[in-house]
């Protein structure tokens, strides 16, 4: 199940059920490649990665972000930002990738990382 975070006439953001903070953007119109959506609209995807890269890496302190877009087994325009850490089960893999381990991940509440991702996009 995926939990929506933000939704507006152009886009959606949901929250990816996983052991890390992993959210994507979609685009409400279900373009197939990033060069079919309209060059304002390209620049908002990118505007709000930044916000919500910001948002990770100042509420969680993450190793690292990582951002993906296959669009393989979904072809439509949508961007995975998701916050790594050293301790999480697939680092420094993918998350598509081998699981090395078992996460150990002790974070602070997901609902106060989701108010304030929502209150940036505002």
């Amino acid at each position: 199940m995926h939990m929506l975070i933000y939704e507006d006439n152009e886009i959606y953001i949901e929250k990816h059920d996983s052991e890390i903070p992993w959210l994507k953007i979609f685009t409400k119109e279900p373009y197939r490649e990033l060069g079919d959506v309209p060059k304002g609209l390209r620049t908002r995807l990118w505007d709000i990665y930044d916000i919500l890269e910001y948002e990770m890496k100042h509420y969680y302190n993450p190793t690292k972000i990582n951002m993906a877009s296959f669009a393989n087994m979904l072809p439509r325009v949508h961007i995975h930002v998701m916050a790594r850490f050293k301790e999480d089960s697939h680092f420094p893999n993918p998350m598509w990738g081998e699981k090395l381990r078992d996460g150990n991940l002790e974070l602070p509440p997901a609902k106060e990382f989701y108010k304030r991702v929502f209150n940036a996009l505002q």
